[in-house]
C-alpha cells in the first residue's frame, strides 16, 4: 500500500497546494502534518517571543481551518508538537510511508530542515517530492539563475514580466484518500500551552483579520468585486487609517491560506470582467515583489539575517534598550511613528507607508541595528514571512539588494503628505485626540499638552526621501 505524508507549514491551504494534490492522486492513505516547532515560539536575543499571542492566534487558527477543510474532503491533519527532523521522520516510520510531498521554501533555516527531514526519511527508503510553489514564477521559469538574480527589482520585475508565464491556480482536491487508521490526529495547542498571552482585542481596531482560507477568500471577493476597490488600489495603497485602503491579503498569503497565484487569477479575471488600469497592475506589481524577495533569500542564504547583510555594507549599529523598548510601544514622543507602532502592536497590521517610516526611524534617527526592528516585525505581524520581513528590512537599512544606502523618510513630509488631517494619529494616540492638526503631530510645540518626551533628535534630512516597498 502507498502511504503520502504531506508537511504543511506555510501553505496552510488546501487550494492550489501542488503537494496535496500530487500525493492524492499517487497514493492510498494520505496523512497531513503540520509541526508546531518549539523553535518559533523560543525568546530572541532582543528579549522577546520570537512569536507574539496575536501572531501565534492567527497562525494556529489557521492550522485549525486547514484540518476542517481537510476533513470535508475525506481527510484529517495530524498536529505534532516538536521539531521536523524529530517529528517527520518518526511518523513516516510509523504509518509506513511511501512518499513525502512538501512545498520547498526559500529562508535558510527552512531549507536546513528540509535539508536534515529529506535525508532522514530517505535513508527509510521514502521517496521525496520538494515542490516550488510559493511564488507567481516557478523557479524553473526563470529566465536566470537563482545565483545571478538581478541585484535590482526593476531588473527582476521586467524579466519576469515579459519571459515567464504565470500558471494558473489549482483548483482544491475534492476528496482525499483516506488518513492512516489509528494515527492520533492531536491537539492544536493553547496559546497558555506555548506560554504566550496578552489580549487579542483592542478597541481601536478596525479590521478584523480572520484565519484561514474562507476568511482570505471572503477579504479578497469583498475588496476586489463586491466593493469594486481595485479600480483605485494604487490611488489609496498609501493610505493609514481607513480598512480598505490596501488589500490586506498579506496575512492570508504569509500563512498560505491564499495562494499568490490565486489573487492573481483574480487580478487577471477583474481585468477582463471589469477594468484593467494602473491600480489592477500595480496590486500583480506587489506579488512580483514578494516573489523577489522569496529569490533573493534563496540567493542569500544566512547572510540575510547577518549584520551587514547580504551585500556585506556594515556600519556602527547602537544598541539602546531604553530607546528601543520606546519605539517597540510606540513611545517615542513622535506621534506618527508611536500611531504606527501601537497598531501593529494592538492589531499585527500595520499599513505599507507606516512600515517604511518606522524603520527608518529606527535604523536612521536612533541608529539602531536593523536586524533588532527586524525580529519585532518577525514578533508581531500577522503577515510575517521571513523573506520579504528580513529582505525589507536590510533593504530599509542599506545593507540589502538596493544600490542606494541610507534612506531617510522626514517625518515631517510623511505626515503632512499621508496624514494631512491627522485622523490617523488622533485615532491611535487618544491622548492627541483633542489636538488641532498641525499640533497632533507636534505636541512638543505646546507646553501644556502632556505626551511622551521625545527620545532622540530626528537627523536632518540631507538625504532625498526614496520608496521603501514594504
Amino acid at each position: 500500500m502507498t502511504v503520502g505524508i504531506v508537511w504543511f507549514r506555510t501553505d496552510l491551504r488546501v487550494v492550489d497546494h501542488a503537494p496535496l494534490e500530487a500525493l492524492a492522486g499517487r497514493c492510498q492513505r494520505l496523512v497531513a502534518v503540520y509541526c508546531v516547532d518549539p523553535r518559533e515560539y523560543a525568546p530572541t536575543r532582543w528579549g522577546f517571543p520570537r512569536t507574539s499571542a496575536r501572531r501565534a492566534a492567527f497562525v494556529l487558527g489557521s492550522v485549525i481551518a486547514l484540518r476542517e477543510e481537510l476533513r470535508r474532503r475525506g481527510g484529517d491533519l495530524v498536529v505534532r508538537r516538536g521539531r521536523p527532523i524529530d517529528v517527520i521522520p518518526a511518523l513516516a516510520r510509523e504509518v509506513g510511508a511511501t512518499d513525502l510531498a512538501f512545498h520547498a521554501e526559500a529562508a535558510s533555516d527552512e531549507r536546513a530542515d528540509e535539508a536534515a527531514v529529506e535525508a532522514a526519511v530517505g535513508a527509510d527508503g521514502v521517496r521525496v517530492h520538494a515542490l516550488w510553489g510559493h511564488t507567481l514564477a516557478p523557479i524553473a521559469a526563470l529566465p536566470f539563475s537563482v545565483r545571478d538574480l538581478p541585484g535590482h527589482f526593476t531588473a527582476f520585475r521586467q524579466q519576469v514580466e515579459r519571459r515567464v508565464r504565470v500558471p494558473a491556480g489549482r483548483p482544491a482536491p475534492t476528496e482525499l484518500p483516506a488518513p492512516v487508521r489509528d494515527v492520533a490526529p492531536g491537539d492544536v495547542p493553547s496559546l497558555a500551552e506555548l506560554g504566550l498571552e496578552g489580549a487579542l482585542d483592542d478597541p481601536r481596531q478596525l479590521t478584523s483579520f480572520v484565519p484561514g482560507t474562507v476568511a482570505g477568500m471572503a477579504r479578497m471577493q469583498g475588496y476586489i468585486w463586491d466593493r469594486d476597490l481595485l479600480r483605485i488600489y494604487k490611488q489609496t495603497r498609501n493610505g493609514l487609517l481607513a480598512p480598505d485602503d490596501s488589500s490586506k491579503l498579506s496575512p492570508w498569503l504569509a500563512t498560505g491560506a491564499l495562494s499568490p497565484r490565486t489573487v492573481f487569477d483574480a487580478i487577471l479575471a477583474y481585468e477582463q470582467e471589469r477594468v484593467r488600469n494602473e491600480s489592477t497592475y500595480w496590486l500583480a506589481f506587489e506579488l512580483w515583489w514578494r516573489d523577489y524577495f522569496r529569490f533573493v533569500a534563496l540567493q542569500a542564504g544566512r547572510t540575510l539575517f547577518r549584520r551587514s547583510g547580504p551585500r556585506g555594507r556594515d556600519r556602527q549599529w547602537r544598541w539602546d534598550e531604553a530607546r528601543f523598548g520606546a519605539w517597540c510601544r510606540g513611545e517615542t514622543g513622535y506621534p506618527l511613528v508611536d500611531a504606527n507602532m501601537q497598531e501593529l502592536a494592538a492589531t499585527g497590521y500595520m499599513s505599507n507607508r507606516g512600515r517604511q517610516i518606522v524603520a527608518s526611524f529606527l535604523v536612521n534617527d536612533l541608529e539602531i541595528d536593523w536586524r533588532a526592528g527586524a525580529a519585532w516585525f518577525e514578533s508581531q505581524l500577522l503577515d510575517y514571512d521571513p523573506c520579504s520581513n528580513w529582505g525589507n528590512w536590510a533593504y530599509a537599512a542599506g545593507v540589502g539588494n538596493d544600490p542606494r544606502p541610507n534612506r531617510y523618510f522626514d517625518l515631517a513630509k510623511q505626515a503632512a503628505s499621508y496624514d494631512t488631517d491627522a485622523a490617523y494619529v488622533r485615532h491611535w494616540l487618544p491622548a492627541l485626540a483633542s489636538l488641532a492638526p498641525p499640533l497632533a503631530h507636534e505636541p512638543w510645540r505646546q507646553s501644556d499638552v502632556r505626551y511622551h518626551a521625545r527620545v532622540a533628535p530626528l537627523r536632518t534630512a540631507e538625504r532625498t526621501t526614496g520608496l521603501l516597498p514594504l
